[in-house]
């Protein structure tokens, strides 16, 4: 199994959190599996603010193609907000992809 490398690029604080980009090398086959995905994202946030995100959960996977999205959430304290994570480029085992956190949490039930 490949290790997961995150690498950054400009993200603000908690809660107003924008994009960062990174790069998971994986066995991608179809694409980025959820569980994994969502570690990164984790992983990828706690470098850039210095906290980790609660739990960050993503129901499906993200293919691996150029412009594929998926959403996850992100839960810090008692909020939550959605994100979305987009491929920006696929070499080999490796995707390069973006995340964006909704600037407002969602509400109750979402």
């Amino acid at each position: 199994m490949r290790l997961l490398r995150p690498v950054l690029a400009g993200v603000l604080v908690l809660p107003a959190l924008a994009a960062c980009t990174f790069s998971a090398d994986v066995d991608l086959g179809p694409g980025v599996e959820p569980e994994k995905l969502a570690t990164q994202v984790s992983a990828a946030l706690e470098e850039s603010v210095g906290v980790a995100p609660d739990d960050v959960e993503c129901d499906d996977q993200l293919d691996a193609r150029v412009d594929a999205t998926t959403r996850c959430v992100l839960t810090a304290g008692e909020e939550r907000y959605g994100l979305t994570v987009t491929a920006t480029s696929v070499e080999g085992d490796t995707v390069d992809f973006d995340v964006q956190v909704d600037e407002e949490p969602m509400a109750d039930g979402s």
